[in-house]
């Protein structure tokens, strides 16, 4: 295995590891089930997250329509020298086959409702959208000519809630941690790997998020608050 391959792997341990914890604190505060499969769970009680579920009942209806009818992938996704407008469809296909399409729609529905519980509903429209385009973008100029799938627009909200959490989050060993997941952003954008790309702008996202937030709530930057980390945002 290359240096290249090392480094890609590692990268890969070190947003899943650190982002597991990550989710399962978010899924389990408050909450009366302790243990993290179920406390996932419970991220789409009521009040159902609804643009969590619009972006998976979306995603749900694109794959089969991509298993009954597979030209829909050449259609949308990444082609060199493609159409500008092939950045925000690539999200929509999976071109890597049903595995990349089991495993994209499964973490989807595990961060998303998250993510809305963090954020908002259009907020997390606006991190995943602004997340998966410009890492589609950066790999129609030049990363990845071909290709399409949504794990980058996932990848913001992951690293949205990690720097979110970094600033604000109760857990004082688990908000250095969650500083792992940008960073391993930037490494693989250093390999020129677009998931970096997703990373790193949800990490910058997940700051501006907070930063409104706080002065909302008239939180001094860079405090500590469960109040403003782990409460349900309404919109």
């Amino acid at each position: 295995m290359d240096m290249h391959s090392v480094l890609l792997y590692g990268c890969a341990v070190v947003v899943i590891v650190p982002g597991i914890q990550l989710l399962a604190t978010l899924a389990t505060k408050d909450c009366e089930e302790k243990r993290p499969p179920l406390a996932l769970l419970r991220a789409w009680r009521q009040p159902v997250p609804r643009a969590a579920a619009g972006l998976v009942a979306t995603m749900v209806v694109l794959g089969a329509a991509q298993t009954a009818a597979p030209s829909m992938i050449d259609a949308l996704e990444r082609h060199p020298h493609g159409a500008w407008w092939r950045a925000v469809t690539a999200l929509m296909v999976q071109s890597s086959g049903w595995f990349q399409l089991v495993f994209n729609l499964a973490a989807l529905a595990v961060v998303a409702p998250l993510a809305e519980r963090q954020f908002g509903s259009w907020r997390t429209l606006l991190v995943f959208t602004t997340s998966g385009v410009t890492a589609q973008a950066v790999s129609m100029a030049d990363w990845s000519l071909q290709g399409g799938g949504d794990s980058v627009a996932i990848c913001g909200l992951v690293g949205a809630l990690a720097t979110s959490y970094a600033a604000r989050g109760s857990v004082v060993a688990l908000r250095r941690v969650a500083l792992l997941i940008p960073a391993a952003g930037l490494v693989l954008c250093l390999l020129t790997n677009n998931h970096g790309v997703g990373l790193l702008v949800g990490s910058a996202l997940g700051v501006a998020l907070v930063r409104e937030r706080g002065d909302k709530k008239g939180a001094p930057a860079g405090e500590s608050a469960d109040h403003v980390i782990g409460r349900p945002v309404a919109g």
